[in-house]
């Protein structure tokens, strides 16, 4: 029995469907971080399953595009985290409900 790309892009839509899921109900900043990161990673996942099933000559691209993604999600964590502190040291709450910096 072989893995078939059908079950890479089922795994890739639940996990896409899990982070978007914790993304939105998350009251804590560090966890909408963790929801995106969740659905990078499916994205990753479904880019690379796409790569590996395909006889064209996209599949090198599509994995430097992967690598992209990655760092970028690497980017997007520290520079997110490093937000959440300073607002954690000002505020002395990460909750998104509470941190309303930028109102009038």
């Amino acid at each position: 029995m072989t893995i078939g790309l059908e079950e890479y892009l089922v795994i890739g839509a639940v996990l896409f469907g899990i982070g978007l899921y914790v993304a939105l109900s998350k009251r804590n900043a560090v966890g909408v971080l963790m929801g995106i990161e969740l659905m990078l990673n499916a994205v990753n996942l479904t880019l690379v399953a796409f790569s590996r099933f395909s006889d064209s000559d996209v599949a090198l691209s599509t994995q430097v595009f992967v690598v992209f993604i990655v760092a970028t999600a690497a980017a997007e964590v520290a520079v997110g985290l490093a937000l959440a502190l300073v607002v954690y040291r000002n505020r002395r709450t990460v909750s998104v409900d509470e941190i309303d910096l930028l109102k009038w």
